[in-house]
């Protein structure tokens, strides 16, 4: 049986089953975000960005074929490992902890799909958001796209099953300590795995004073992936613009 190590995300997310259980996200939403974000930020063909927490690349590609020049870095050798096939003069992935500095300068480092707050140690996300400050160089934007917690603890599903590729995932979910749980639990070629997520449920107001901290100016809020306004109890995404 696999358990969770203290830094879950660098276990789980290694392991082809977390591509497995989430292989159904909407790659269309995901484009439609990205043609949304790059417009609002005024991005010019060719212009250098980051994507922190590429996984296995799908917004990194995606940015690539609009005209960017991307870097998409992860903390999974796997899934760099896969997203390195995708690569091109203008393409490239490299292993990479996001809570340290990348050695380059960007227009816009994008932190996306709730790629944050999985620290075990909490000056780990500050140290997140100054690394992501000295990766902008002097017209480059910050973006971190994160749930929104008081929305997704009000709308918490406690317990789920779901097959996928013919695997039963029996999914449990619930909110101790300040952060928001999910246990997975699965049989596959007889062996049992059992794995947790863990990501903390920050919310706007943690944001803004990590920011102040980080002094990063926060630009702008939005709720969802077409840029609409945040609210507190109805948006489903907070996403944050900063500098």
């Amino acid at each position: 049986m696999l358990k969770d190590s203290t830094m879950w995300y660098a276990s789980w997310f290694d392991t082809p089953y977390y591509h497995i259980l989430y292989k159904d996200r909407g790659q269309e939403e995901a484009q439609q975000f990205m043609d949304n974000l790059s417009n609002y930020l005024n991005l010019e063909p060719g212009e250098k960005l980051l994507d922190l927490a590429c996984g296995k690349g799908r917004h990194s590609i995606y940015l690539n074929q609009l005209g960017f020049d991307v870097t998409g870095v992860d903390l999974s050798k796997n899934s760099i490992e896969h997203a390195s096939q995708f690569e091109n003069d203008s393409l490239r992935f490299r292993v990479h902890d996001m809570s340290k500095p990348y050695h380059k300068k960007f227009s816009g480092v994008f932190n996306l799909f709730t790629s944050f707050g999985y620290f075990e140690k909490e000056e780990c996300n500050l140290s997140t958001i100054k690394a992501i400050k000295s990766n902008l160089n002097e017209k480059g934007f910050g973006v971190i796209d994160f749930m929104n917690v008081d929305y997704v603890i009000d709308n918490l599903v406690p317990e789920e099953v779901k097959e996928v590729s013919g695997i039963t995932f029996y999914i449990k979910r619930y909110v101790k300590e300040g952060y928001i749980y999910k246990e997975i639990r699965f049989n596959d070629n007889q062996e049992d795995y059992f794995f947790t997520e863990r990501v903390k449920a920050l919310t706007l107001h943690d944001f803004k004073k990590y920011f102040e901290e980080a002094e990063v100016n926060l630009l702008d809020i939005f709720g969802s992936y077409q840029l609409e306004k945040f609210y507190k109890t109805t948006s489903t995404r907070l996403i944050l613009i900063f500098k």
